[in-house]
């Protein structure tokens, strides 16, 4: 069973019930999950490197949303035709869908961002960047680009998840990197069956 650390009622009720924190999945090197926010003020511009440029999802075809994703997770089981799920999964929106092509054309960036706009709340889910591209300030400049769309579009702020580990801190970082903070994190427990 998992609570979140910004609760203060589940986590002492999970323990009254016989569960106790499981440091394996919840440790340094666990694979627990870290929710993280910002606001949508101060937004520096995106920067890209020459040649580069932003894609909106709605001007490419599944193949290449897939095979831009794929890139950046090549373990990733992502099908056209499960991508073509995605699309039409509420709250999808091709204009905040985001991606970078490289001055070749190849697509070496992508995210997806969900947009709540009763609560003017935008979420990155997933922000990937080809192996092959890294390093270059192309997930800031995505994150960036990104950040810009989702205020235009309405929202005041912006959610990441990320594996929250500190032997798993790439992505975390990445996140901080443009100004997110951390808003909470998995509490994993476990009950020992007893018998």
């Amino acid at each position: 069973m998992t609570a979140q650390s910004a609760d203060a009622v589940a986590p002492p009720i999970i323990t009254e019930h016989g569960y106790v924190f499981d440091a394996d999945a919840g440790g340094d090197d666990g694979p627990w999950v870290q929710f993280n926010a910002r606001g949508l003020t101060d937004l520096p511009a995106p920067v890209l490197p020459e040649g580069f440029r932003f894609v909106s999802g709605g001007d490419i075809s599944a193949t290449e949303a897939v095979q831009a994703h794929r890139a950046a997770w090549p373990s990733s089981p992502l099908t056209e035709a499960a991508f073509d799920r995605v699309r039409r999964t509420w709250p999808y929106r091709a204009d905040l869908h985001t991606l970078i092509a490289a001055p070749d054309g190849t697509l070496v960036a992508s995210t997806i961002i969900w947009m709540d706009e009763v609560t003017r709340t935008a979420e990155f889910e997933p922000v990937g960047t080809h192996r092959e591209f890294r390093r270059r300030g192309l997930g800031t400049a995505l994150q960036l680009h990104g950040m810009h769309l989702a205020r235009a579009a309405g929202a005041t702020r912006m959610l990441a998840a990320c594996r929250g580990a500190p032997a798993h801190s790439a992505a975390r970082n990445m996140y901080y990197g443009v100004g997110f903070r951390a808003l909470t994190r998995d509490l994993p427990h476990i009950k020992v069956a007893v018998g």
